[in-house]
């Protein structure tokens, strides 16, 4: 049964969501488990990026905290608004090798220094019995398959993946140390930053993502790649063609490489053509070939761009039976050519509309290129979920559901808009303002409906 566009849809956010759960709810456990039983001691003696002008104080007074925390999230944004300024100049002059060992650099310094001081806390916390070199060896190896899973080629997609989960849960936990001001106003200025970055005219990550779609290359950045995961009767992600079986419905198979010749993978390497298996249709005058054989036609993907997913599709065939192709075609051998990031078939049903076409063009586009989260909201959406989590589960639970919900909003307006939105703002918004009422209005009245017996 053919799936709907909204079944689709579904398995994308999914697979957005779920590594997002999962980072907030390892950042929950680690603050549950290595936060010291009195935080506004220890809050005081870091000194990070983050807080380079005001350094809070608890005896200092509310107007204290909340100009100093201004202050911190002022300087934070304009250093971090420097850098990527910084980093599209370097990539719009093409200096994309020093952006990639840069990157492979700041990787390897968070897993290492970072993670390696986290791994140490957890030992120390838990009293794990373990000698200095097994330890040593074992950080070493982690951040190394680190480094090589999130930017070698020929990597297992999922364990990129659960690196740059880890890669949040590290950063994260770090920022769950920020003096509590800081922390909150922070949080607020990097979601308006976010906003105007991406979508202002002028904005830094704007034009690094027009640069990009314009070279049609990667964005130079850690970014979590949600690639979707396909059905064994459904095509892969670079599925070209498409034809008609007996039975009138859209018949497509997936075949592997091994079936394929070297001379056939050095025909394709070069000039970037996909070979598709077509039973031979019969020829004028009663000439007929046998039905088992099959013949082979390049088809052109001059229409589609070639992205960075061509390299790990695979091939498809298309099964006309010989017969049906006289009856039906003819001796018309023909060659379709389809947009590679178009999944819906060239090759349309009778009495399907031109609106369910556009909306399952639209839908296969966006199924086809994936979802893109930066590691950025990974880490800003658990800094709100650990720093609610020193304070109750109950606004940790109302902070999680806030930031579920924006979102979801927010994948459904990229859906619409077509366009790169920034995920920050309504996520961190409704993130803020639930754990204020939580904290406030919801904590004060169910602890004191519990206390009196009126709920239980």
């Amino acid at each position: 049964m053919e799936s709907s566009i909204l079944e689709s849809i579904g398995v994308e956010i999914i697979g957005v969501m779920s590594p997002v759960s999962i980072c907030m709810f390892l950042v929950v456990l680690l603050v549950y488990a290595l936060s010291p039983s009195n935080p506004s001691s220890s809050s005081s003696s870091i000194r990070t990026a983050a807080n380079l002008v005001y350094l809070e104080s608890p005896t200092d007074s509310t107007s204290e905290k909340l100009e100093g925390a201004l202050l911190n999230a002022l300087v934070f944004v304009i250093l971090i608004a420097l850098v990527t300024f910084l980093l599209v100049l370097l990539y719009y002059y093409n200096f994309t090798n020093f952006l990639k060992n840069y990157m492979r650099f700041s990787a390897f310094f968070v897993l290492a220094t970072m993670g390696g001081s986290i791994f140490l806390s957890i030992i120390q916390h838990f009293s794990i019995p373990i000698d200095s070199i097994t330890c040593f060896l074992l950080l070493f190896n982690f951040t190394l398959v680190g480094v090589l899973s999130m930017f070698a080629a020929g990597m297992p997609i999922l364990l990129r993946q659960a690196y740059m989960v880890c890669l949040g849960i590290i950063v994260a936990a770090w920022f769950t140390k920020l003096p509590e001001w800081t922390t909150w106003v922070l949080l607020v200025a990097l979601a308006l930053y976010d906003l105007v970055a991406v979508l202002a005219p002028g904005g830094p990550l704007k034009l690094l993502v027009e640069l990009a779609s314009t070279r049609d290359e990667e964005l130079p950045a850690l970014v979590y790649e949600a690639r979707p995961t396909m059905p064994r009767n459904a095509s892969p992600l670079g599925l070209l063609v498409a034809g008609v079986s007996d039975s009138g419905s859209v018949e497509l198979q997936a075949v592997s490489r091994d079936n394929v010749s070297p001379d056939e993978n050095e025909n394709r390497a070069s000039s970037d053509y996909s070979v598709v298996e077509v039973d031979s249709f019969a020829k004028e005058g009663g000439q007929s070939n046998r039905d088992e054989g099959q013949r082979l036609l390049p088809v052109d993907r001059a229409l589609g761009r070639h992205s960075s997913s061509s390299d790990t599709s695979e091939y498809s065939t298309v099964n006309v039976p010989s017969d049906r192709a006289r009856g039906q075609f003819g001796s018309v051998a023909s060659e379709i050519v389809a947009d590679e990031e178009e999944m819906s078939p060239l090759v349309q049903m009778s009495g399907s509309g031109n609106e369910r076409d556009e909306l399952r063009r639209d839908a296969a586009e966006m199924f086809s290129r994936g979802i893109k989260l930066g590691l950025g909201d990974f880490i800003f959406y658990s800094v709100l979920v650990g720093r609610a989590a020193m304070y109750d589960l109950m606004t940790v639970y109302a902070c999680y559901l806030a930031i579920i919900s924006g979102l979801g909003c927010t994948l459904i307006l990229l859906s619409v808009c077509h366009r790169a939105l920034p995920a920050l703002p309504i996520s961190i918004a409704l993130g803020v303002i639930f754990y204020f009422l939580t904290r406030l209005l919801m904590e004060p009245f169910v602890v004191g409906a519990a206390t009196n017996l009126l709920m239980f």
